[in-house]
């Protein structure tokens, strides 16, 4: 398969340690991007000020994204997304970890993102915030800020799907379309999190709930990732696009994937609040 040209390192992750030594360095910055569904009832910006990681700067996903439509935390394009990151004083030359108040649920998200825009290292923190608390390490209330700077962005590559591109590739079969939605919602036996959505699934589309890659808020090792891959009846050899709710928890799959040396030709942003929201797009039920 071709892997799209976003350049990465060998593993996304820096440990606790790891960034315990390197905190306060001027060209690293450390990014809360905590992000919860509307049915877990957190307030992810108060959390960030009741205790984040010191000098981590906050990172909604709902404020640095498209404002010309009603889906939620869409990606911007490459001129906001650089007007926005260069204004809370990120370049594209530092050294960027992400974390998240779940360990591994939001951040891979902006991972992506910022792998995107051209970030040159961009990392998720193990464990998150949770390893981070429960190790003892310090936090920090209210907010942090850096000088603004600016991040030269460069031009994405053709990595974020829309719903033409969804089903031209399942009416091709060039790639296997990969939900990372909890099992009961993929079968249409749960509610979504929005209120009037229906549950569902796109009709060819695959299920591999995020939850069956993660323990403890960590990634699981790459022979269990494999293994849940295969239980979705996804082959690890064939291109894979990845898609989910909202378009956050199908990055969980693409750092699975990353790791795994199995890159995603590209995320469904839209994902399933766009395809089950239009009205007019067809809705599978059950296994498959």
């Amino acid at each position: 398969m071709t892997a799209p040209s976003v350049a990465f390192s060998a593993s996304p992750f820096v440990s606790t340690a790891w960034l315990a030594e390197r905190l306060g360095a001027a060209d690293i910055v450390v990014l809360d991007a905590s992000y919860y569904l509307p049915t877990q009832k957190r307030d992810a910006d108060a959390e960030y000020r009741a205790g984040h990681i010191p000098g981590a700067l906050r990172f909604d996903i709902e404020a640095v994204a498209d404002k010309s439509t009603t889906l939620p935390h869409m990606m911007p394009s490459a001129a906001a997304f650089a007007a926005a990151v260069g204004a809370m004083g990120i370049s594209e030359r530092d050294t960027v970890v992400v974390y998240d108040g779940l360990g591994l649920f939001s951040a891979p998200r902006v991972w992506w993102t910022f792998r995107v825009f051209g970030a040159r290292a961009v990392f998720v923190l193990e464990g998150g915030l949770p390893r981070w608390v429960a190790e003892g390490r310090p936090l920090e209330t209210g907010t942090a800020t850096r000088p603004p700077t600016t991040f030269a962005v460069s031009t994405p590559p053709d990595v974020i799907a829309d719903v033409a591109r969804v089903q031209r590739t399942l009416a091709e079969g060039s790639a296997q379309v990969v939900d990372a939605r909890a099992a009961d919602r993929f079968r249409g036996e749960a509610p979504e999190p929005r209120p009037g959505l229906p549950s569902g699934h796109i009709p060819g589309s695959l299920n591999v709930p995020h939850a069956t890659l993660v323990r403890d808020g960590t990634l699981k090792p790459a022979d269990e990732l494999a293994a849940a891959f295969a239980a979705g009846g996804v082959d690890l050899d064939r291109p894979v696009l990845t898609s989910c709710g909202s378009g956050v928890s199908a990055a969980v799959l693409w750092i699975a994937l990353h790791t795994l040396g199995r890159e995603p030709v590209a995320l469904y942003d839209g994902s399933w609040t766009e395809w089950a929201g239009r009205g007019d797009l067809p809705i599978a039920t059950g296994a498959g």
